[in-house]
Order: C-alpha cells, then structure tokens, then sequence
C-alpha cells in the first residue's frame, strides 16, 4: 500500500509543485524533469563524436520504500545526521547528490549535506568533506512526494571507491524513504548536532539501512550509459553476505568492467525485498510500474533496464494471465521512455506458497510465455530460471546456489544470474570504445 498521500495522481500534482519550487530556486531540479544524457541503443560510431563529451551518469542508487511513522515511534532523526555509505561505479570530477522525500507527508527541511572520501568505520579521509549546494544555497526543503538533486559539486568520485553523504535534518521527519536491506553499512549519528563537516567518526553510531539518500551522479569525462535492474529480494541480494558486494547487480558490474571499452555500463540496483509487481504494499514498496518515473527514467544515463520479478505475485496467487500482462505494461512503459528493455524468467523455489501445485504450474507457464512471446514485447529475454536451477529438478535451485532457505541464492548463485546476460545485448556505452579494462575499477551496489 503507497502512503496515504502519495497516489499516482497526487504524486503527479507534488512533483509539479516541486518544479515550479525548482524553477523559483536556480539549480534545485527535481527529478524526473532532467536526464544526464538522452538513452539510444545505438550510440555514437566514434569516441571524436561531440557527444563523447563529459555527460552525467547515475553512479549510484537506491530504491526506497515508506519508512515507519517516526513520530509515532517516538523520533529518530530529528536534529541528528545521516552519514550514507555508497559505492559509486564510474569516476568523475563532479557529482550530484539525489534525496529522497517520496512518502514524506509534509516538506522534509534538510539543513546542510556533505561529500566525502570514506575512511575507516564512519570516518572520512582526504580532508574535511566538501559542501553540496541546493541553489547555491547549504540548505533545502524537499517536498512532500518528491526528490530533488543537488548542484553539481567539485569531489573527484572514483568507480569502486565508498563515498560518505552526510546529512543533517534539523527537525523530526515525519516519514522517512528508507531501504532497509542495505547489506551495507551506514551512519547516523548518536546524539543530536550537525556533523556533516565533521571527519570523525566519533558521533556516529552503526546501521544497515539507506535513508533519505538515493543517488549519486557523477560526471564521466566521455559519455558513459546505465542499465537498471528492477526487481524484488533476489535483486535486492538477500542472501549475499553484506559488505561483500555479491548481489547480481555487482557480479554483472565485475563482468562490464572486465571487458572494459564499449561494453562498460554503470550497472544501478533497483531492488526492493518482498517487492511484487502487480501490487503497491505497505513494507515491500511500490510495484515497478508505479516507480518507474523515480527508480527508472529518472536515473542520467540510462539507456537499458532488466526486469526479474514474480515469485512473490505468485506466493500471493496471481495467475499466469495477469503475470504476463504486468509483463506487457512494464515493457511499454519502459520502451515509451526510450529505453530497451529485457525480461528474465522467474527462478525456483519450493518454499510455502510457492511450493503447491497451482504456484509451481503458474511459475513455469509464465516461464514458458516469457522464453516464447517475451521477445515480441521486449529487446530481450534472460532465462534466470535455466541458469540456477537444479538440473535433475528444475523446481529446486541448485545446492550451491542456495542461500539455504530454498528462495534466496547465494554469491554463487547470483553470479550465475549475472552469467546469463548476454552482455553485448545491453546497450553498452560506445564512447568507451578503445578504454581498456583495467582503466576503471568496478565494484559496489
């Protein structure tokens, strides 16, 4: 279930409130109305071409789902600091800060935001960190509903190498966007003050959720594209150890950035656990239709996306029919938005719900409609199922790619997921083109 106030329509009418907000405030773009750069699935035949130049990429992103009602559950935030901890995949002279106030119900006054190299525990190394602006200004409001992106700010970002965003709220939020399944972790810190100059770690104490901070952009000195991953826990990486970047999301990143050159791609996770896509529900967020505008179209640089959901519209008992027609309507959405998109089949499991009879028939009849009529609806298909199934019971996914609970897979198997992408299928990003492959580091959500 969305938050009470955030409907597609009234979501529709905040965003339009926050640009005209935005054209009120110079450089407070609020996203969804800018792109780092235009999506093509074929991109310029020559590095020389002028539109090789430094364009903008999201480097990094999460998708947040509606927090707890903090006041309700007594206060958490108010008058304290976030320290963030992302991973960004491309390198860069500048970046871009995205915050996140999608289901807040009232504006969300943030007072001062900051960028850092991160050091040990929740320290930050490389001097003090440097200051994001909104207009030209240290503090900002986001609206209710809305996202915002910060100025561009001077901080060499590198692919591979953790980036802390800092930011403080002066005041008690009254719903915070949160991803909770971070497999990361981030600060916040553990007495009230603004310690966003601060490269001490002294005041911060640890947690394993993303808040409030949802991207990062960096400026690539050549034009470099993003695909973005959408799905449910299995993108999420529950089951991967957390710290150890093993989601499929960085498998398939480790492989762009072996190849080096042409195919190199910032790889973006767009994973919720619990997620379904024929239902908004209340803690596992919003369908990937509904979210597409903010976890999809508004990423800079996006070019492609690949969708892997279902397992649990099916543990909920949706019929093959309405499965393959969420299908459908993501696919149309995504290609409206100029982008190529591919749909993968629903791996195995054998776990409550999706273990009887009526869920194993569905599984493989959308399965079977996926690998068979999914092309004529998408620039693609992945059949995820065939790559971590057991081979003598493909209802079961294999030993070593289980996580253990017979749903969720391990490292290994992740990195199977990642091996079925033919990865000269993605779009790729063609400025690239000669870059060799050990020129960039990859590593991270």
């Amino acid at each position: 279930m969305r938050a009470a106030t955030n409907g597609p329509r009234t979501r529709s009418r905040l965003v339009v409130a926050a640009v005209v907000l935005a054209t009120a405030v110079a450089g407070l773009v609020v996203v969804g109305t800018v792109r780092g750069a235009s999506p093509a699935a074929a991109g310029p035949e020559s590095t020389d071409d002028p539109a090789c130049g430094p364009t903008w990429v999201t480097a990094w992103q999460t998708s947040p789902q509606p927090g707890p009602d903090v006041e309700a559950a007594g206060g958490r935030f108010g008058g304290r600091t976030l320290r963030m901890v992302v991973h960004p995949q491309s390198t860069g002279s500048e970046i871009r800060v995205r915050l996140s106030n999608r289901y807040g119900r009232a504006p969300l006054p943030v007072a001062a935001v900051s960028a850092a190299t991160t050091g040990t525990g929740a320290g930050v190394r490389g001097g003090a960190p440097r200051p994001v602006l909104f207009g030209g200004r240290p503090d900002v409001t986001i609206p209710a509903g809305a996202e915002i992106v910060s100025d561009p700010a001077p901080f060499v970002a590198q692919a591979g190498l953790p980036v802390s965003v800092s930011a403080y709220l002066p005041q008690e939020p009254d719903r915070v966007a949160t991803h909770p399944v971070a497999l990361q972790t981030s600060w916040v810190s553990s007495r009230p003050g603004n310690h966003v100059d601060s490269s001490s770690g002294a005041a911060f104490s640890p947690v394993t959720a993303w808040f409030v901070v949802t991207g990062l952009d960096v400026l690539a000195p050549r034009a470099e594209h993003a695909v973005v991953l959408v799905g449910d826990s299995i993108t999420d990486g529950v089951g991967s150890d957390p710290g150890e970047d093993d989601r499929w999301s960085d498998a398939l990143a480790r492989r762009l950035g072996a190849a080096g050159g042409a195919a190199r791609m910032s790889v973006l996770n767009a994973g919720i656990s619990g997620n379904q896509l024929l239902a908004d529900a209340f803690g596992v967020g919003d369908s990937p239709a509904t979210r597409f505008r903010f976890d999809v179209a508004a990423a800079a640089g996006v070019t492609d996306v690949v969708l892997h959901i279902g397992t649990n519209d099916i543990a909920e008992g949706r019929t093959a029919d309405q499965l393959q027609a969420g299908l459908v309507q993501f696919a149309d959405q995504a290609r409206a938005a100029g982008l190529r998109v591919f749909l993968t089949t629903i791996t195995p499991s054998r776990t409550g719900p999706r273990a009887t009879a009526a869920a194993q028939a569905t599984r493989r009849a959308v399965n079977t409609w996926v690998l068979e009529h999914g092309p004529a609806h998408a620039d693609g298909v992945f059949d995820f199922a065939a790559a971590v199934a057991d081979p003598a019971r493909p209802d079961r996914l294999e030993s070593s790619y289980d996580a253990g609970d017979g749903l969720h897979l391990s490292a290994a198997g992740y990195r199977a997921l990642a091996g079925a992408v033919p990865t000269d299928r993605l779009t790729g990003s063609p400025c690239l083109a000669g870059d060799s492959a050990s020129s960039v580091v990859v590593s991270g959500r």
